[in-house]
């Protein structure tokens, strides 16, 4: 399209399609249905659209992951079968034409993730966005969804209706809260994109769950996921960390370590990375990656038991002859650091979790190296985690994620109940359930295009 060109305008007997939620998953539906030549208009809570998106670009934008298929689908454990053809219609490869498409070129780092040339996210959002409008998406910001209205008008004070009266009873009658007052819209169909229940200042907040389980449609609760965890630390009764270790420790990466834990199933879990000290416990994307089963086990049993090694190079037998050499006028610190290389934040946390008899005997001392015990006792609320676990669970849904108890309505998105790990499985997913139910509505609509 030239520049400066109007966009396209679809005649009004062209079916609407409103699509609550402004992130990835509401914004590739929008881009789907736009190029179907689909009235598109996009509703969102906050005064801009991907607020969240952008959030998670920060640090640099992970779009997808660069590790074969099979391994790629394994991400997302109990969902697996469900996710898979939405992935396989539009998985790593396609995400990346899309981004090429928009001008966006993309990397694989050392670690296998794909990210956008420049790394940052509002590039690529301004480039879509301008894409969108030019197809004749139309947004409508600072309206928060406040479910479904009856068509014959009794459901608020004097609502704007910006739609014609209809008879067909599939029509979607819609309520949404506007600086201006309240706000009523028709629709052929509608899209729900809102996210899950994390970051809720940036509009994923989890209102919709009443409002969908109030329809009949079953909606798992929403739990933390990719999050970090508190920690009952400093011997029997202890309670998070000490002052001390804090002052000196917090925020700082606790690197090259291996995490063991057994998960409610009796099922050992294992895991290398590095993590960090929190103002309660524990963080970082070691935990994260671990976070699911950690969390599934805290609900099961109270609290879980995590081992850190410290010095997964060394064997315990080595380590222990190590540390039993004498140390002469030297400190337990540079002995530490000098037998077994460790110093810093490592020591201090064996300080932290060991005892004052452990440090005195090298097998103990040892065994608390390879083996040290943090019991985590909760989660980190959902509100500071990275995503959200729980939604409309997919057995409420037809194969076109259109909710059977609610004709017309497809779902998206976190507000599905699937979770992953970070790492590009988590946008992936969104695009891929966007499109799934951009074409599901599609479907729907076929009969009256």
């Amino acid at each position: 399209m030239n520049a400066g060109a109007r966009p396209p305008v679809a005649p009004p007997t062209t079916p609407h399609v409103a699509i609550v939620g402004g992130g990835p998953a509401g914004l590739v539906a929008a881009e789907t249905l736009a190029a179907a030549g689909l009235r598109v208009t996009v509703f969102d809570a906050m005064p801009s659209v991907g607020r969240k998106f952008l959030l998670a670009g920060r640090g640099g934008l992970n779009l997808t992951h660069s590790e074969a298929l099979d391994a790629f689908l394994s991400r997302y454990g109990a969902r697996r079968e469900v996710l898979a053809p939405m992935v396989q219609a539009f998985g790593p490869q396609a995400l990346q034409d899309w981004a090429h498409g928009l001008g966006v070129d993309t990397f694989v780092g050392t670690s296998g993730r794909i990210f956008p040339r420049e790394m940052k996210a509002a590039p690529l959002l301004r480039a879509w966005l301008t894409r969108l409008r030019a197809a004749g998406v139309q947004f409508a910001v600072r309206h928060r969804w406040l479910g479904w209205a009856d068509s014959d008008g009794d459901d608020g004070p004097n609502p704007r209706n910006d739609a014609p009266a209809s008879d067909t009873p599939l029509r979607q009658h819609l309520r949404f809260a506007t600086p201006e007052g309240e706000r009523r819209v028709e629709a052929d169909a509608l899209l729900l994109a809102l996210g899950g229940g994390s970051w809720a200042k940036f509009g994923s907040d989890g209102a919709w769950v009443p409002l969908l389980r109030a329809t009949g449609a079953d909606v798992a609760e929403l739990r933390p996921a990719n999050c970090g965890f508190d920690v009952a630390a400093g011997g029997e009764g202890g309670t998070g960390w000490s002052a001390h270790f804090l002052e000196r420790f917090r925020g700082q990466p606790l690197k090259s370590v291996v995490a063991r834990f057994t998960d409610a199933a009796g099922q050992a879990q294992e895991r290398a990375g590095e993590c960090l000290v929190s103002a309660t416990g524990i963080e970082g994307g070691l935990i994260y990656a671990l976070s699911a089963p950690l969390r599934d086990a805290i609900a099961a049993q109270g609290e879980v038991t995590l081992r850190l090694d410290l010095a997964p190079g060394r064997s315990l037998e080595r380590l222990g002859a190590d540390l039993a050499r004498p140390r002469g006028s030297r400190s337990m610190a540079s002995h530490l650091q000098g037998q077994a290389g460790i110093k810093g934040i490592k020591a201090a946390l064996l300080r932290e979790c060991l005892s004052r008899d452990d440090f005195d005997d090298p097998l103990r001392l040892a065994a608390g190296i390879k083996a040290l015990p943090l019991r985590l006792t909760a989660p980190r609320p959902l509100d500071e985690a990275i995503s959200s676990a729980g939604g409309v669970r997919f057995e409420a849904l037809d194969a076109h994620l259109m909710l059977r108890a609610r004709p017309g309505v497809f779902i998206a998105g976190e507000m599905l109940d699937w979770e992953a790990p970070t790492g590009g499985y988590l946008l992936t997913a969104c695009f891929a359930s966007g499109a799934a139910a951009a074409h599901g509505v599609l479907d729907w609509l076929r009969p009256k295009t």
